[in-house]
């Protein structure tokens, strides 16, 4: 497993400047809040997390993590930009949560720390963002405790998903600031099953995420053609 930094320094950067945004629910960030209920209530419905422990990768401003540990789950959040993990620990101080913490370690070094150590891991909408997602997905397995479970959310790589992904979001709809994704870092589900399988996590459910611009309604579907997720077990 790699120890050194996985992450691109363009990335990183991009999702810094826009950090004082993460808690405005009508920022750029929008979309994560809308999103938010679905993919806790999917993580939910799969494993109850209160009294887990659990890790969330990639977690930004602290959008999941926080919601999770609001749910009675001890929740530690790791990414490797700094501003975003300031705005992630100002929000759970000013909101009083409990059972959260933040940390600026990288899911491959944290794997050699604490191997085993997680009931659930979460990696959501981050693997389309870094230079090796196979390496993240193989600290998932290590960091995650046998018969655990890991959930992960990306973006299909297909000509519908630069379309609704790229052009819609980023240039029609202005959902996301222009040049938030790079069509050639999605990963097609078949790829991440192939990852997972390869580490020892068994895929057990995959969800698509659909959106009607029109009503501004996100729901769960079994389309996994632009944004998915992928529900695995540690064997």
């Amino acid at each position: 497993m790699q120890t050194t930094e996985n992450a691109d320094p363009a990335e990183l950067a991009k999702f810094s400047d826009l950090a004082h945004r993460w808690w405005d629910m009508e920022s750029e960030f929008r979309p994560l809040h809308q999103i938010n209920p679905l993919r806790l209530g999917w993580i939910e419905g799969l494993v109850p997390i209160q009294g887990k422990r659990v890790l969330d990768i990639g977690c930004g401003g602290g959008i999941l993590a926080d919601s999770m540990a609001r749910r009675g789950a001890q929740v530690l959040g790791i990414d490797l930009a700094t501003k975003a993990l300031k705005v992630a620990q100002l929000h759970a101080l000013e909101a009083g949560t409990q059972g959260v913490e933040y940390r600026e370690v990288s899911a491959e070094t944290l794997a050699l720390e604490e191997p085993g150590g997680f009931d659930v891991v979460t990696c959501m909408e981050m693997l389309e963002h870094v230079p090796d997602p196979a390496s993240v997905v193989r600290a998932c397995s290590t960091l995650v405790k046998p018969g655990g479970h890991v959930f992960f959310s990306t973006i299909n790589r297909n000509a519908k998903a630069f379309l609704f992904a790229v052009v819609g979001a980023e240039y029609v709809l202005n959902l996301l600031p222009r040049g938030t994704h790079e069509y050639a870092k999605f990963i097609k589900p078949s790829e991440l099953a192939g990852y997972c399988r390869s580490t020892g996590l068994a895929l057990s459910q995959t969800r698509g995420m659909e959106y009607n611009p029109l009503t501004r309604h996100y729901w769960l579907s079994g389309d996994t053609s632009v944004n998915y997720m992928l529900a695995t077990q540690k064997t």
